[in-house]
């Protein structure tokens, strides 16, 4: 029978997920070939501004494939909805028979992705982090910051919003563990920070070659279009590792597109995620290395997480 599995179970489900490990082993299966992800569904909307993305496959003799459906609707908070909606189905990889759907209203999206930017940041940010930088004000940049926190006790914080009311109630919602600074600008944030997560729909560049230091690590996940962009490409021209999570669907969206079509880096260059997972001389191996990693969001991600809180609430059903 197929289930239905509302948002307050899929939270319960996840907190005996190891979600750093699920992520890494996703990604290692993806780079390995053991996976069948075809091309991002993609609908762009534009009144108002909003876009949904479809993302599905499955891993090689596992038990399940995958459908999500997410979408990002950036005007949604002025009328009291979340910016993200979405739902994930789960169906037998043997029959093709439904198991679940997971009504998680993009939450499992945002958290997945986080997980992935905490993942990266334990292989390629420095061994000190002086303090984060947070382009972006929205769910995912709170998601960022917080699971961040797996892997640094770093508290000082530089964030920047277009809009600075965003800024400063995204302060006040952290707390007093936290020690928030509001930028004027992107270049205060990278001026004052060795570890930037950019965070925003933004379709033009929001940092530049010139503001990042050296041993600066960006994780950049607001780019997953083709218009999106918040580097300018030269920062991954000035890179010395350049990271990419699905090398594939880097040819079609997100930073390294972007700089791969203005030819200011070859896709030869780009080293695919789970690769660099597996071999440690593909990761940071000094502090002045400037790194970059585009993280546009992979399929198997969503399998890892889908078949993780599936498997967890039959689990918690079955005892209670």
């Amino acid at each position: 029978m197929t289930v239905v599995i509302e948002l307050e179970d899929i939270q319960k489900s996840l907190k005996s997920v190891d979600l750093l490990n699920a992520m890494a082993q996703g990604f290692i299966s993806y780079s390995n070939g053991k996976c069948v992800v075809p091309a991002v569904g993609e609908l762009l909307f534009d009144k108002p501004k909003g876009d949904t993305h479809i993302k599905y496959g499955y891993i090689k003799q596992q038990n399940y494939y995958v459908v999500k459906i997410a979408s990002g609707f950036y005007e949604n908070p002025k009328i009291g909805l979340a910016s993200s909606q979405g739902l994930m189905l789960l169906f037998a990889q043997q029959t093709g028979v439904p198991q679940a759907v997971l009504l998680d209203a993009g939450y499992l999206t945002d958290i997945r992705t986080a997980a992935a930017g905490a993942l990266v940041a334990k292989h390629f940010a420095p061994k000190q982090i002086t303090a984060i930088g947070i382009i972006g004000t929205g769910i995912q940049a709170m998601q960022q910051l917080l699971y961040l926190q797996q892997h640094t006790p770093c508290k000082s914080v530089w964030v920047w919003s277009r809009n600075p009311d965003n800024a400063a109630l995204f302060a006040e919602q952290l707390g007093a563990e936290f020690n928030v600074n509001i930028a004027t600008n992107p270049a205060e944030v990278a001026a004052n920070t060795n570890l930037i997560i950019t965070t925003t729909p933004s379709e033009t560049a929001l940092l530049y070659a010139e503001d990042i230091q050296a041993g600066t690590h960006i994780t950049a996940v607001g780019a997953d279009t083709e218009h999106k962009q918040e580097l300018d490409s030269q920062i991954l021209a000035k890179a010395d590792i350049v990271i990419s999570d699905s090398i594939p669907q880097s040819l079609s969206r997100g930073e390294i597109y972007q700089a791969v079509k203005q030819s200011v880096i070859s896709q030869e260059s780009v080293i695919e995620l789970g690769h660099a997972l597996q071999n440690p001389d593909l990761q940071r191996t000094n502090q002045q290395q400037i790194t970059v990693a585009d993280l546009t969001g992979v399929a198997v991600q969503d399998i890892m997480i889908a078949t993780a809180v599936y498997e967890n609430y039959l689990k918690n059903s079955a005892a209670e």
